[in-house]
């Protein structure tokens, strides 16, 4: 297998998802289009008693039936989650060992992860207070690290290409197309890239209780309302996703269809968090992400909101989307469907490319679950889901620590549908 040429175009051939409302694409398409909400209560054993009352957990998923036993035993379960999607990208791009074994340096994998093996970590710290250090296992070292995603999926499919992991907030999970897309245009020949995350053991929700917008209602179809005038926060989940990008050219001669170009990627940092001051910071990354793609702003179809789901936070977001939008940003279809199965922190933004490129191909906006009215200038999809040629989507990040990041999306040239 040759490497790509430099200047190559990256392009999403394959789609891996771990999600709370659905495992493969299939799956997850189906219960994002019909608008279906799994929040529920929180059900992980240590964590009933938290603040933390509703969730987006990952139900129904066997590790031991999709990941050699080598590799569970060095993980934790956001691995898990990598191990397990990185296949389905592979397989949903026809992607396999035949096509790179002849140069294992043309394909990388590039992760972005907000807290790593949380309970794995946990789990170990426990035996070592309680029974000493002999009973520690050798793979706490590497276990909890953000990197190990990464390094555990390029080591199980022998990939020996540009490696990395984006430690980050919740932006970092489109800043990982970034890295992936530029790896291709150095001459990378395909790149596993995504973010997968298992932020609900006892340790890592205790972490999450100062975050800022954690939303501690215990009505599931209230506790997560982004852009209404009852906003109280957004809900956890864990999962994520993974992709398969490659070259187009490369992608074609193979045969594996085209599904998405990923066209356009700017990140800032405004350092204030999920507040009202935000809105600059996101506004500028929505310019410079639509500039890289050589997009108009009325180009845009669709726009996949980061929906923090605070009053201050969504009305940063709204403002953000009219200032770099113009006069079109009330008019441009707005979709958040992280409300029915909540926001995995680096993995949401995976969850929502996901989301646009599967929507792109189907032609339909999903709607936002659970929310009802809105209280801003915006043509938020609510209901049912819309019918629309769909050409561009827009998918916006933001962190929790000040990060924002914004990634264009087009429609590929091969998209089935």
């Amino acid at each position: 297998m040759k490497s790509s040429p430099a200047g190559a175009s990256p392009a999403v051939t394959g789609i891996g998802i771990v999600a709370p409302n659905g495992i493969g694409a299939e799956a997850f398409w189906k219960a994002v289009q019909a608008g279906d909400s799994v929040l529920d209560r929180v059900t992980r054993q240590g964590c009933e008693h938290l603040p933390v009352r509703v969730a987006g957990e990952v139900r129904g998923f066997d590790p031991g039936s999709l990941v050699e036993d080598r590799f569970l035993v060095q993980t934790d379960r956001f691995s898990h989650y990598a191990l397990a999607a990185a296949d389905l990208a592979l397989e949903h791009a026809r992607l396999g060992r035949a096509d790179y074994e002849d140069d294992p340096y043309a394909v990388g994998v590039v992760t972005a992860a907000g807290s790593g093996g949380g309970e794995f970590g946990q789990r170990e710290l426990q035996r070592l207070w309680g029974q000493g250090p002999r009973y520690v296992g050798p793979y706490q070292s590497i276990a909890w690290f953000y990197a190990a995603s990464t390094g555990q999926v390029s080591i199980r499919r022998g990939f020996k290409g540009p490696c990395g992991v984006v430690a980050s907030d919740e932006a970092g999970g489109l800043d990982a197309f970034a890295h992936a897309a530029r790896a291709i245009r150095q001459g990378s020949r395909a790149m596993l890239v995504g973010a997968t995350e298992a932020p609900l053991a006892p340790y890592s929700v205790v972490c999450q209780l100062g975050y800022e917008g954690l939303s501690t209602w215990d009505d599931p179809e209230r506790a997560y309302r982004p852009f209404t005038a009852k906003a109280c926060g957004f809900v956890p989940a864990e999962g994520g996703a993974m992709f398969t990008v490659e070259d187009v050219a490369a992608a074609r001669r193979r045969g594996a269809p085209v599904r998405a170009l990923v066209a356009g990627h700017a990140a800032t940092f405004t350092g204030t968090g999920l507040r009202e001051e935000s809105g600059e910071g996101l506004a500028h990354a929505i310019r410079g992400a639509l500039r890289e793609a050589d997009c108009a702003p009325e180009e845009v179809d669709v726009v996949f909101a980061d929906a923090l789901g605070t009053p201050e936070g969504d009305a940063a977001e709204v403002r953000a989307i009219h200032d770099a939008l113009g006069g079109y940003g009330a008019k441009v279809a707005v979709t958040a469907p992280k409300t029915g199965f909540g926001r995995a922190y680096c993995a949401a933004a995976t969850l929502d490319v996901a989301t646009a490129v599967l929507a792109l191909e189907h032609g339909i906006v999903p709607p936002t679950p659970n929310v009802f009215d809105v209280c801003h200038d915006l043509d938020l999809v609510m209901g049912g889901a819309r019918v629309a040629p769909l050409r561009t989507a827009l998918v916006l990040s933001r962190g929790r620590m000040g990060s924002n990041a914004a990634l264009v999306l087009r429609k590929g040239p091969e998209s089935p549908g």
